[in-house]
């Protein structure tokens, strides 16, 4: 569903920035650039694990779907169809 979109797309993101801000804040006090990375990266594999697998969470609003159609009106409509005649060249 749309919302279920929607809520995983917030939730990645404010993963994502917490993960960088954080990251960045303590790789500037360590001066090591390498814990900024790991922490985005952590961030980044924490956003994918709460929000790639589709979670109950996401899947409350469902989608309406069309009913199905009887596969007899298909063969009815081809059945009806002419063959086509091609021009001579």
């Amino acid at each position: 569903d749309y919302k279920g979109q929607k809520l995983a797309e917030q939730i990645f993101q404010g993963i994502i920035l917490v993960s960088a801000i954080i990251g960045f804040i303590y790789g500037y006090i360590t001066e090591q650039f390498g814990w900024t990375v790991y922490i985005v990266m952590a961030g980044f594999a924490l956003s994918c694990l709460l929000t790639l697998p589709p979670w109950p969470m996401y899947r409350r609003n469902p989608l309406k779907w069309l009913p199905v159609q009887e596969s007899g009106t298909e063969e009815k409509k081809s059945a009806e169809r002419k063959p086509k005649r091609y021009a001579k060249s």
